[in-house]
């Protein structure tokens, strides 16, 4: 069981001035987060000492967006949103914690650096990576770090999933940036690639986020079928060039094994 956050009581009395907003709003949520009933201004204000006005403004900023609610009668607790943080955070956890002995695995087997990643927005988030000080490639994308979705054989896989109109929307947002000169930055390079991994399952990066690096990645998906993650495999482009055929099976494989681990059936 997660430990209730403690309030830093008192804090701002100490410190009345420079404080920072946000530093003030994890003080008021702490407060609430610690208390198992709905509070009220005056008790808010007492413990964590700023003006009664003060925690008004944060608290009803906080509540527009949900991470607070206010009730009738004048008493304040955490809103749902948390909620949904909370499960988006234990989802992803989850999903690491099955797909790392697979990703272990293949890394075993090939020698270079498997990718596990997942979309948010438009980028996608790099969850996990097995490697070793062995493998001959620099580090592009550290684990926690964000990529654009066209950048990468990770997030090629989620583009090719969208609608025309979707596909469309997200190359008026982003303008479709390049880090080299084979990124794809135009709208009809893009969607080529994408119709290849709608009909052969996989995508690559062919020296787009990186010059010299070349990746291909495999789909992930829940019990519903549902896209939900993507794994990769990363190397210079002379080794990829000379082991694809044998490493592109090996990771359909695990991609395959960690979708059912999932949930998914064939």
């Amino acid at each position: 069981m997660s430990k209730t956050p403690q309030p830093a009581s008192n804090t701002f009395a100490a410190n009345p001035t420079g404080v920072q907003v946000f530093d003030r709003a994890d003080c008021l949520l702490s407060l609430l987060a610690s208390q198992h009933t709905p509070v009220n201004l005056k008790f808010l204000a007492n413990e964590s000492g700023l003006h009664v006005s003060t925690v008004h403004r944060i608290l009803g900023a906080l509540a527009a967006i949900g991470l607070v609610e206010h009730q009738v009668g004048g008493v304040y607790r955490l809103g749902l949103r948390w909620l949904e943080y909370g499960n988006l955070v234990r989802e992803r956890l989850e999903l690491r914690d099955v797909a790392r002995p697979y990703i272990e695995s293949l890394h075993k087997a090939i020698g270079e650096p498997v990718n596990l990643a997942i979309r948010d927005g438009d980028d996608i988030i790099y969850l996990d990576r097995v490697s070793s000080n062995a493998s001959r490639i620099r580090v592009v994308y550290r684990v926690g770090s964000r990529a654009p979705l066209h950048l990468t054989s990770l997030g090629k896989l989620f583009l090719a999933e969208e609608s025309a109109k979707a596909l469309t929307a997200y190359i008026a947002r982003t303008g479709l940036p390049g880090n080299t000169e084979h990124s794809l930055t135009r709208a009809n390079l893009l969607s080529k690639a994408l119709k290849e991994v709608q009909r052969s399952g996989i995508a690559f990066d062919n020296e787009e986020a990186e010059l010299g690096l070349r990746c291909v990645a495999a789909p992930v998906r829940d019990d519903q079928g549902t896209l939900v993650a993507a794994i990769s495999v990363s190397s210079t482009s002379e080794r990829f060039s000379e082991h694809e055929t044998a490493w592109v099976p090996a990771l359909k494989e695990c991609a395959q094994a960690v979708s059912h681990a999932l949930g998914a059936r064939d």
